[in-house]
Formats: structure tokens, C-alpha cells, sequence
């Protein structure tokens, strides 16, 4: 059917469908407070779930996004977001974001860089709808996360403190990292400022070459000395944020962010743009031969062993989210048809398999027979891997982050 092939302008309206559907699923989302809610199956907010802020980031860099494109409301959830982030969110007395508040007002202890990562993205995205708080909220996450996680000597990032910033884990991870490049792509398109374009190729050249040593499949757990922890969590296999082996939706995504940063890094170098484009490739057609219908039935598994067998046969729809983005990318970049190919297929999965179509947005965790399943992500909890998934794809600057692309001044 046209509406999922790539160009067409059927594609193009079912798109626009989608994300208009998701903007209007998610305008419960944000607490009186600024946290944003962890949000059900029909979008209620189920507010007996922690306002984390990773959520909160994620729906403020949404709605930023859609007040570029006219969705009326969004600049208040935005504006919501960004009171939580300020505010309840916000640690007064040590300095960063805690990881989120619980439904009785305690906090959730610890710091995360994956949480400090979205706070960048965050107030990156709402500066360009000029947010008032943006500004002041964008340089404090900037500076608190290059005091406490960025590794200059390393080139990449730490990954937890406790909440006072005293003692740091020794536990180091590659997807705090993938958010640290998202977020420092969307710093440098934003503030114009090559530093953390630089950084984040640092960090991409690690991740290429620790994949290239493991026939393509990224290690995603390290010690403290940035040594591969291959059997972390074998007895957990389905960790949400820790799972045991390759993720192949990870070598998605990554293949994608080292698309945006080569074409952004290396403007007119082709030979440099060839090659990073190429352990693209590689990265994204390692993980869907191993994922994509790997059990004998459409969707793309969770998690591999380090052969490429599943061992969690989960569909996750971020991942399916990651596989629409990055074929298309890749199309946009090589011109070869399997990318479309792939892009169409991904499309009538979505369309048959994983769309809400009563209730609204995207089943969140579907099990190997495509059934829905609520262990690892129950309800809906937020739009940002769908909502980015109706943009990337037709962004015609794909050097350039999703809402820069959309911002015209």
C-alpha cells in the first residue's frame, strides 16, 4: 500500500495522522507540580507512578516540537515541564536533577546521566520556542553535567552519582552515552557551538569501534576502566535500562546518530561521511538480521546474545520507532531500495501490530506473538520515540536534530 511506501504523499498524510494523534494522546501528561506522569493505556496519567525526569524531559522536547508545527497547547505543556524541571525536579541543595519524585513527594535517590542527558535536550528544544526558563535551565544542565559527567580524558560519560554527588558507580554504560550524543548534537545545532559536536564524535568513535571488534553487536556495559561487561545481568535478562546482551534497537538508533553527526561533522568530506556511514550500515543490518523476524514472527526482538540468537523475544515499540527512522535515513543517504523496502515493511507492522487504534498511540511492550504484554513497559509512558518517528524520516537536513529541523526562525 502506498501510505507506507517512502515519498509517497499517502506516506507522507499517515504520518501526519500519527503524530497528530500522539500530540493530542499526551495533553494529560504534566502533574500541577511540573512533572510530567507516567501516562496509561488510553493516556490518563497513572499518577500512583513516580513524575520522572526522563519523562518529563522527553515530553517538554514533544511539545516543543509541536509548538513548531502549530499544535495548539503545546507551549503550556511545555511551559509545565519546564516548572517541574525547575522546580520539584530540580535539586536546590547538591546541584542537578534527581531521577524522580514519587507520588507521596520523596525523591527517587541517585543522579543519572541518562536523566541529565534529556535535561540538555530538553531545554535545547524548548530554547528554540523561546520558553523563558529555557535559556537559564539549558546552561545549567550544560554545566552540571560537564562537572560531574562528562570524562574529558575518556571522551565519554559517567553514568550514575548518589544524590549528593559524593561517590560515583563504577558502572559505566553505552546508553546514557547514545543519549549524551543525541543531546550534544542538539547543543550544537542549537548554541552553534562545535564543542559538543566534537564530543559527541568521541564518543561515536568509541561505540564504532568496540561494535567493529564484536562482529557489530554493541557492548552496552562497562567497569569503571571502560572494560566490556558481556554477562551483566544474565539473570535479568529483560532489565528495562540494563538488559543482558546486544540490543539490537540500540545499534539502531546508534546508526542513525552516527548518520547525523557525520553529515553535520564532515559537510563536504566525502570520503569521511563514507566511512562513518558505512559502520552505519553495518550497525543496522547486523541488528535486523539478527531481530527482525528472527522467531517466526514479524517485529524485532528485545535483546540477542552476543551470537545473535534472542534471548528476550519482547517487541518494544521505541525499537520499531529507531528501525522507521533509520531506514529511511539510510535511504536518504545510500538511495538503495532495501532501505525503503525496509521502511515500508516497518510501516505496515506498525500499522497492523502495534498501533492503538482505539485508544491511541502505540502499544509500548508486545510479546513474541505480537500480543500485548505489560512487564517491562506497562501502559503508554510517553510519545518521544513515536513522535520523532513521524519527523525524522521527511527531515530534509538529516545532519541537522529533529527540532532544529523544524525551527524557521
Amino acid at each position: 500500500m502506498k501510505k507506507y511506501e517512502i515519498d509517497t504523499s499517502e506516506n507522507r498524510e499517515f504520518l501526519k495522522i500519527l503524530r497528530d494523534d500522539l500530540l493530542s494522546f499526551g495533553h494529560g501528561s504534566v502533574s500541577p507540580e511540573g512533572g510530567a506522569y507516567y501516562l496509561g493505556d488510553d493516556g490518563t496519567p497513572w499518577k500512583d507512578r513516580p513524575r520522572e525526569t526522563w519523562i518529563t524531559c522527553r515530553m517538554a522536547h514533544v511539545y516543543s516540537m509541536g509548538e513548531l508545527l502549530g499544535h495548539k497547547g503545546s507551549r503550556q505543556l511545555v511551559e509545565g515541564a519546564l516548572k517541574g524541571l525547575c522546580g520539584e525536579l530540580r535539586d536546590d541543595v547538591n546541584g542537578g536533577w534527581y531521577a524522580g519524585i514519587d507520588p507521596d513527594g520523596s525523591i527517587i535517590p541517585d543522579k543519572q546521566c541518562y536523566a541529565h542527558a534529556f535535561v540538555i535536550l530538553a531545554s535545547c528544544s524548548a530554547s528554540l520556542i523561546h520558553s523563558d526558563s529555557a535559556e537559564k535551565l539549558l546552561k545549567e544542565a550544560l554545566d552540571t553535567y560537564d562537572r560531574y559527567f562528562w570524562d574529558e580524558e575518556e571522551g565519554l560519560a559517567a553514568d550514575t552519582w548518589n544524590t549528593e554527588f559524593t561517590v560515583l558507580s563504577d558502572y559505566r554504560g553505552i546508553n546514557a552515552n547514545m543519549h549524551t550524543v543525541e543531546a550534544f548534537l542538539a547543543a550544537a545545532d542549537v548554541l552553534n557551538d562545535e564543542k559538543y559536536r566534537i564530543r559527541a564524535g568521541r564518543i561515536i568513535d568509541r561505540v564504532i569501534k568496540w561494535a567493529g571488534d564484536n562482529n557489530w553487536r554493541i557492548p552496552e556495559h562497562f567497569t569503571k576502566e571502560w572494560k566490556a561487561d558481556l554477562m551483566l545481568n544474565k539473570d535479568k535478562p529483560d532489565d528495562p535500562f540494563k538488559p543482558f546482551g546486544a540490543t539490537p534497537g540500540h545499534g539502531i538508533e546508534w546508526a542513525r546518530l552516527i548518520s547525523q553527526y557525520a553529515l553535520s561533522a564532515f559537510e563536504g568530506d566525502k570520503d569521511k561521511i563514507t566511512d562513518y556511514t558505512a559502520s552505519a550500515q553495518n550497525l543496522y543490518d547486523r541488528a535486523i538480521k539478527d531481530a527482525w523476524y528472527a522467531d517466526g514472527a514479524p517485529g524485532i526482538c528485545y535483546t540477542t546474545d552476543w551470537e545473535g540468537k534472542p534471548v528476550v523475544h519482547d517487541r518494544m515499540h521505541w525499537t520499531l520507532a529507531e528501525a522507521i527512522n533509520t531506514s529511511a535515513v539510510l535511504y536518504r543517504i545510500t538511495g538503495l531500495d532495501k532501505y525503503a523496502a525496509d521502511y515500508a515493511m516497518f510501516m505496515e507492522y506498525l500499522d497492523e501490530k502495534v498501533l492503538d487504534h482505539k485508544n491511541g498511540s502505540w502499544f509500548h511492550q508486545l510479546d513474541k506473538d505480537n500480543n500485548l504484554k505489560g512487564t517491562v513497559w506497562p501502559g503508554k509512558s510517553d510519545l518521544y520515540h513515536a513522535v520523532q518517528a513521524t519527523l525524522i524520516p521527511y527531515n530534509e537536513r538529516i545532519g541537522l536534530s529533529i527540532a532544529p529541523s523544524l525551527y524557521r526562525g
